[in-house]
């Protein structure tokens, strides 16, 4: 096989495989999965300061979802979803409630147990006096971080409305160390 033919061999390969896969990888980062830095503390044990996560675009959001938004100040912030639509949402002595019924938030576990000695890890609060409303709106998030004791998340600027979320962080990419499907 002479020289003209390895190249035209290669040239082929690469416009057979290699260009395609390329555009693939190419949409794939750029509007399906896409990378984001963590900034900050508040999500500490669940994800950590300098933590690359992907964020996933098209799926509906959930309870205890982590999602990533962005505020009308051009702010970014990757917290989890507390409050749902419509949701009544309250906490009492370190307890969730939501619509009067207590409920479990088994992400806290490991921080609870290590920063839970002096202090509740989630001080009490109810939405009215956050927002003056019993029931989160239309179309609207509560988001706490899950270091509850530094985090600046709904309590401080309310809830986040839907056009606002830009995605749902599913997996921590780098540091390979920290590489893990994110939990609800």
């Amino acid at each position: 096989m002479d020289k003209k033919d390895q190249y035209t061999r290669r040239l082929m390969f690469f416009i057979k495989v290699l260009f395609p896969s390329l555009i693939f990888l190419f949409i794939l980062r750029g509007f399906i999965l896409i990378p984001v830095p963590v900034d900050g503390n508040s999500m500490k044990k669940t994800l950590s300061q300098g933590d690359m996560v992907l964020m996933e675009k098209f799926t509906s959001i959930k309870r205890f979802d982590v999602v990533v938004f962005k505020l009308p100040d051009n702010s970014i912030y990757i917290k989890r979803v507390i409050g749902l639509p419509g949701d009544d949402i309250r906490y009492e002595d370190d307890q969730l409630f939501i619509n009067n019924q207590p409920v479990e938030e088994h992400f806290l576990e490991k921080n609870k147990r290590k920063d839970h000695e002096t202090a509740p890890y989630t001080t009490n609060f109810n939405l009215i006096d956050l927002t003056n409303r019993d029931r989160l709106p239309e179309d609207s998030y509560f988001v706490l971080g899950d270091n509850r004791r530094m985090s600046k998340d709904s309590r401080s600027f309310g809830a986040i409305k839907k056009q606002y979320i830009l995605g749902k962080a599913q997996f921590v990419y780098y540091p390979i160390q920290h590489m893990k499907i994110i939990p609800r």
